[in-house]
């Protein structure tokens, strides 16, 4: 009774300010301030503040919650050994047996992430002779305009 006593009040409080935010010409947050104070006016009518009553005060609802936070801890804990072990036992398995495939783009002909081989036969000068090619280009069109 008190409890919707208090949310009928703050809803008629809320309202009050939107009105006058409203006359203040500030529509927009008249809106959002009359859309908030009518939910506790909602919650009332629609019963859920009796529920929550009812569930505040009862010791079968709070022990509900106490096996509902032991289900999330445990539930949390395996997700974290299992992180730390290194995922699931299928994975695992894969992983000591070695048939994990490497990882590849679709489209690719050899694996991504596989080891690299240096090639000695290119020529280090080459860069150097394209980056000057590059250059030469850009100094023609900057004395074709004058700079």
């Amino acid at each position: 009774m008190i409890a919707e006593t208090v949310c009928s009040a703050a809803a008629a409080a809320g309202l009050g300010i939107a009105a006058v935010t409203a006359y203040r010409k500030r529509f927009l947050a008249a809106t959002r301030i009359a859309a908030y104070s009518l939910v506790p006016l909602g919650l009332v009518m629609t019963g859920v503040v009796d529920w929550l009553a009812d569930t505040a005060f009862s010791p079968t609802a709070w022990a509900g919650f106490g096996v509902l936070g032991v289900a999330w801890l445990l539930f949390a804990s395996s997700r974290t050994v299992e992180r730390r072990r290194g995922g699931t036992r299928k994975e695992r398995k894969e992983a000591k047996a070695g048939t994990r495939g490497e990882a590849v783009a679709p489209a690719a002909s050899a694996p991504s992430l596989g080891a690299g081989s240096r090639q000695s036969t290119r020529p280090a000068a080459q860069p150097r002779a394209e980056a000057s090619d590059d250059f030469s280009d850009i100094e023609a069109i900057l004395k074709k305009h004058g700079i």
